[in-house]
């Protein structure tokens, strides 16, 4: 099956069947875009500090999120609103406090890599 789109029909090409394999392996634009998105919310050294405090420690609340990562808590706040806004985390109040915890399982595997849940990366 030939996926080279009509536009580029014209142009030359070495490997066609690689072509269309690696277009094909692209997929969607909109599933390239999801994806570039959960990447570029790891991308920030302090958002990822965050989230893998929460990957491994559980529901964390502003302040002790801001102590294990070595940040001022308006710090963790703002970087918590974005994640919010991602889908990658939720808070839960309770009473006073919001603990926040990771909901996106594919954030969370991840994360698994990251922090070398899933065996040795190097």
């Amino acid at each position: 099956m030939h996926l080279i789109p009509a536009e580029h029909a014209d142009r030359r090409t070495i490997d066609g069947h690689r072509v269309c394999d690696a277009i094909a392996a692209i997929g969607e634009p909109g599933h390239v875009r999801s994806w570039a998105g959960r990447f570029a919310l790891l991308s920030d050294p302090g958002r990822l500090a965050l989230l893998l405090a929460l990957h491994r420690a559980g529901p964390l609340a502003v302040s002790d999120l801001a102590v294990a990562c070595g940040m001022r808590d308006p710090a963790v706040s703002q970087a918590l609103r974005l994640l919010r806004t991602a889908g990658a985390v939720a808070g839960e109040k309770e009473g006073r406090v919001v603990r926040y915890a990771i909901v996106d399982p594919v954030v969370a595997d991840l994360l698994g890599h990251c922090a070398g849940d899933n065996g040795p990366t190097e």
